[in-house]
């Protein structure tokens, strides 16, 4: 094992395989250490533990963190970020390839919800813009609440747009 840079030591200095404590990584992802410990369980991020039995992360753990924070803002499931993660090796720090398959399938994932959000968004714009509230083409129309057997929420608009995947829109029933 590495050993932990000081303090004092200057970044410069610093190795891909050193290891930081919990501390210092809270401090420099400003994610805080109950959000690690869940990070942790769920298999996103991996420490080590020393004699004391203190958590020791791998400096590259860092940019997985940065992920996490980036995947949150764009309100990317937790699931869809561990099997991104799921590709990536946890012996060692991810090799430039390794973080280039990654973003290529990050950007997939991105286009197909911009796809997603703009489908909706024109869908919405229509239905809503217009007022008219069309028993044959919206969504959103539920009269009497008829489906509420089906779940909760816009089904209709859910069942078009799932968060898993698009689907094809279904013409509502009358």
């Amino acid at each position: 094992m590495t050993a932990v840079p000081s303090a004092g030591e200057d970044l410069m200095d610093a190795s891909p395989d050193d290891r930081l404590t919990l501390g210092e990584v809270v401090d420099r992802t400003g994610v805080p250490a109950s959000a690690l410990y869940f990070y942790e369980r769920k298999g996103l991020v991996f420490a080590e533990r020393n004699a004391g039995n203190q958590r020791l992360y791998p400096r590259h753990m860092i940019r997985r963190i940065s992920l996490i924070i980036v995947a949150k803002r764009l309100s990317i499931p937790l699931t869809d970020v561990a099997a991104v993660f799921a590709t990536l090796p946890t012996d060692r720090a991810p090799s430039h390839e390794d973080w280039q398959r990654v973003s290529r399938a990050w950007k997939k994932r991105l286009e197909e919800r911009r796809r997603a959000i703009e489908d909706l968004e024109r869908e919405l714009t229509g239905c809503i813009g217009c007022g008219c509230l069309s028993m044959r083409a919206c969504l959103l129309l539920n009269p009497d609440d008829a489906l509420r057997s089906h779940g909760p929420g816009p089904v209709r608009l859910q069942q078009a747009h799932p968060a898993s995947g698009r689907t094809a829109r279904r013409q509502p029933s009358r």
